[in-house]
């Protein structure tokens, strides 16, 4: 009786004695995860403080001290000297001329394309999906040539519609990609419910589906409002006169005298960086439960 009772308990004993083996190595893995996820965090902003810094300094006191001291004193001048002779507010103007109208139009022909897709499917329409999903993997190096001889050829080379057109156009897939997949995750049984209720296919996109999708086009606002305001490949091929210049190729005309001017272009960059960080802000809420749902089919 006592051997059968010793070998009873052993069990127990070894599974209390091992339980704080577990909850070690738990705690022990959450503290490594965060270290190695802080890493990157530092790795990632560093290059951001340096530029934050950089636009409270002026040029002669990052000659003497470099960029990564702290400022004597919060300088100004910098972000005064960027609006008034870098022409920011021009720069700015036309990012936002080209940015609102390209996110607006490539969201609503994503929602127009994705409902399609994934509701009223029709012979070929898988083909039809995979060929536009297909320009999400399009370089959009290899088309820069025949562009612009086209938007020469048109007459629309230095204007701002080029920039609205191709943004558009290759916003496009992911649009369609993420919204496609959203709309998938609502049951058709609403959609046939709506139908026999006497509801048309524009009434079901725009009273049902909608309304519901909000987190799907908080992300693709933020995406597509990020990418675009961001873009310096096509201003600065379709465009060659200063005031159709956006503000990311504008950094690169701020150049002192004799020098680059490095506390005007890094107040311009935080200029710059503004409007994306008051989108992502006030769609951060929606980005997450988004990302999930829209990128991932249910």
């Amino acid at each position: 009786m006592i051997n059968g009772t010793a070998s009873e308990t052993r069990p127990v004993l070894d599974q209390q004695i091992a339980r704080p083996r577990q909850k070690h190595k738990v705690r022990l893995s959450k503290v490594l995860f965060y270290l190695v996820l802080s890493l990157f965090v530092i790795i990632y902003i560093t290059p951001a403080i340096g530029v934050v810094l950089t636009a409270f300094k002026s040029n002669a006191e990052i000659a003497m001290e470099g960029l990564w001291k702290l400022p004597h004193a919060l300088r100004f001048d910098n972000f005064v000297d960027a609006w008034i002779n870098g022409h920011v507010n021009t720069y700015a103007i036309n990012s936002f001329k080209v940015t609102i109208p390209a996110t607006f139009f490539s969201i609503l022909l994503g929602i127009f394309t994705g409902y399609v897709f994934s509701k009223l499917s029709f012979k070929g329409s898988e083909t039809l999906f995979i060929f536009v999903i297909a320009g999400m993997f399009f370089p959009p190096q290899i088309v820069l040539i025949p562009l612009f001889r086209f938007f020469n050829t048109v007459k629309l080379y230095d204007t701002l519609w080029p920039m609205i057109i191709v943004h558009t156009a290759f916003g496009l897939p992911i649009c369609t990609l993420i919204m496609r997949n959203f709309f998938s995750t609502i049951p058709m049984a609403i959609r046939e419910a709506a139908i026999i209720d006497g509801a048309n296919e524009f009434d079901i996109l725009w009273r049902i589906m909608l309304p519901v999708s909000l987190p799907a086009l908080a992300v693709l606002a933020t995406l597509q409002f990020t990418w675009i305001w961001n873009d310096f490949l096509y201003p600065i091929i379709f465009t060659k006169s200063d005031s159709m210049r956006t503000i990311m190729v504008g950094l690169i005309s701020l150049k002192g005298q004799y020098s680059v001017a490095y506390g005007v272009q890094g107040a311009m960059s935080v200029i710059a960086s503004i409007p994306t960080l008051v989108i992502f802000i006030f769609f951060q809420r929606y980005f997450i439960r988004g990302m999930t749902l829209g990128a991932v089919k249910g």
